[in-house]
């Protein structure tokens, strides 16, 4: 590949993972200036149309930004997770063979073998909504509905009983309103002012240390054999 192909190549690479990174309204932005910045360079391709753009944007964070419309019942995410689901999964959500367990684990972090599940683990519901929403089930990854999305999420929060009736809907108006069991134990990185006192404005980068002061050599304490020693090797 020639040295302009490879820079078109990244250029566009780039302008994707801007759109996937940053949050809906400013990606579309951003990406439009790289690519018009890269056309207008490079001679090559042209500005992503808002809706190629929006096909790409469709991260749901845990405040609710980027949820679809829809809604749908745990009863009606039940029939689907056993139509399209629980072959790899479980009935139950306990996992097929060597398929990931959805369900259970309460309790367990803090053992030798935690059951990381959706329930007993994940600090944030939109976590599994967006998931689904883009690559399940395997092999057929986004051929589920909005509302085929909320009723499996559903289901999974009846499945670890973070909710108990079969007839509760969750919907992009009440998802943000589910709390998730181990919320409380995922927090900010709070580096910048917990370590804030370690940092030094001016560090240093040269004779930082004293130098090392040998308090003793392998051969005085007796460690090291003298050439004539030790057995003959024919």
């Amino acid at each position: 590949m020639s040295r302009s192909a490879k820079a078109t190549a990244f250029a566009l690479l780039a302008g994707v993972a801007l759109v996937a990174a940053t949050p809906q309204g400013h990606a579309q932005q951003i990406a439009t200036q790289a690519t018009t910045k890269t056309s207008s360079k490079l001679g090559l391709g042209r500005p992503a149309l808002p809706e190629e753009i929006k096909a790409w944007d469709t991260d749901v964070r845990p405040d609710g930004k980027g949820l679809p419309p829809g809604k749908g019942t745990v009863k009606q995410g039940d029939a689907l997770f056993q139509e399209r689901c629980a072959s790899c999964h479980g009935e139950f959500g306990e996992g097929a063979g060597r398929w990931p367990v959805l369900a259970g684990g309460a309790g367990t972090l803090k053992a030798d073998r935690p059951d990381k599940t959706i329930g007993s683990f994940w600090p944030d519901l939109s976590t599994a909504f967006d998931y689904i929403k883009r690559a399940m089930p395997y092999g057929n990854a986004r051929s589920l509905t909005d509302d085929d999305v909320y009723a499996l999420t559903a289901y999974l929060l009846s499945m670890n009983d973070i909710v108990k009736d079969e007839n509760f809907e969750l919907s992009d108006k009440n998802f943000t309103s589910i709390k998730m069991p181990n919320a409380a134990a995922f927090y900010d990185d709070d580096r910048e002012t917990a370590e804030k006192q370690f940092w030094k404005k001016d560090p240093c980068m040269k004779d930082c240390r004293a130098a090392p002061k040998v308090t003793g050599r392998a051969i005085s304490v007796d460690v090291t054999p003298d050439s004539k020693a030790g057995p003959k090797v024919d």
